[in-house]
């Protein structure tokens, strides 16, 4: 298959951009899906793919995703993403991310980056002394720093939605909730629910963090193999994505999924099942957006108080989805789609036809150019 023809299978994005510099080690690719409701955003990863093909494909696929989670969380931003084919641990340099920035910089603002798997705020800072189209760059630039803590709490906000509908209550006192997956957003879950005085089940093949958290926290801890099948009231996957496949899907026990964890369903048939089954499936892309949220504020001109009540939208975002499920008589996953569908197509039709059209992607946007 040829490269456009990979692009055409994957979406009808608006443009694709190779980045090389043989000086640096460069080899990047940025793929901008839409940018209907302002300039794309998405982080960067850098992953040692087995070929091009693979990096295309993961660009192309992640990128259509930020599309709809901006929509689906009422962001004026669009989608898009990046990846650098690289080795994480040994092939990072100051000039690999100083030449990618020029990239960036390269579409005056048209893809906005930020950090996101095998990369981190200090290479966001690389990037930015290259352009100011970056956010999660470190506090001490005025940036926004680790996004995680801001995400595990929208992700708290899902979960409880997601208990008002099938359980009656958004409370979660003395709910049985299992956490799979203690890295960064987690971790800052375990934290929030304990607090929030649930019952928390945790599991992570990182034994270390584990016994921390049981200590920290006195949770319970269960095999990481065991997590997904533990009797429980919500079960909130943070780690791996696709936990929802054919192997699985006869083996949860549990009345909700609402987790971090990013592409969830195996494939959107899972989605359906789960609904045949009684289980309330609480989108990923909807419930985990509050980093995004996180980096928006940034955009605007940073408050961590401003950033934190931002993500308390995700309640109401997904019991949007909720609404629209029942309204349509679909699953949630593609209930979560309608929801992103039907406000770029709305929005997109008053920029066109509206009288009084702003061309203003969001308020603030001098500031970032002012930077």
């Amino acid at each position: 298959m040829s490269t456009f023809e990979m692009i055409s299978k994957h979406g009808d994005h608006e443009q694709v951009i190779f980045c090389h510099d043989k000086n640096v080690g460069l080899k990047a690719i940025i793929a901008i899906h839409n940018t209907v409701l302002g300039p794309a955003l998405g982080g960067t990863r850098m992953f040692n793919y087995k070929n091009e093909d693979e990096a295309l494909i993961d660009v192309l696929r992640l990128s259509k995703g930020m599309t709809y989670k901006a929509s689906a969380a009422g962001l004026n931003l669009g989608g898009g993403k990046a990846v650098i084919l690289g080795d994480s641990k040994t092939q990072k340099t100051e000039g690999l991310f100083r030449a990618f920035g020029q990239f960036v910089n390269s579409l005056n603002g048209k893809y906005i980056t930020a950090e996101d798997v095998g990369t981190s705020v200090n290479d966001m800072e690389h990037i930015y002394m290259e352009t100011p189209w970056v956010t999660g760059i470190p506090k001490d630039f005025g940036g926004s720093g680790d996004p995680s803590p801001y995400t595990a709490h929208g992700v708290l906000m899902g979960i409880k939605a997601a208990a008002h509908e099938k359980l009656g209550t958004d409370s979660l006192k003395g709910m049985r909730i299992a956490v799979q997956g203690l890295g960064n957003v987690g971790s800052n879950l375990v934290k929030y629910l304990v607090e929030e005085g649930a019952k928390v089940i945790i599991a992570d093949i990182d034994q270390v963090r584990v016994k921390a958290h049981h200590d920290k926290y006195g949770v319970e801890v269960v095999a990481p193999d065991q997590i997904l099948f533990t009797e429980c009231d919500i079960q909130a996957p943070c780690a791996m994505g696709a936990i929802v496949n054919d192997q699985t899907i006869g083996k949860f026990r549990c009345k909700v999924i609402a987790g971090g964890a990013n592409n969830q369903l195996a494939e959107a048939r899972h989605g359906d099942q789960l609904r045949e089954l009684g289980i309330l499936y609480a989108p990923d892309y909807v419930v985990n957006a509050g980093g995004l949220m996180n980096v928006f504020v940034e955009l605007e001109g940073y408050s961590p108080d401003r950033a934190f009540e931002k993500t308390k939208r995700v309640y109401d975002n997904v019991k949007k989805v909720f609404e629209i499920s029942k309204r349509d008589n679909i699953g949630t996953h593609t209930a979560a789609d309608r929801l992103a569908e039907e406000r770029i197509k709305t929005i997109g039709y008053l920029k066109q036809h509206h009288p009084g059209k702003s061309n203003r992607s969001f308020t603030t946007l001098k500031e970032v150019n002012n930077r």
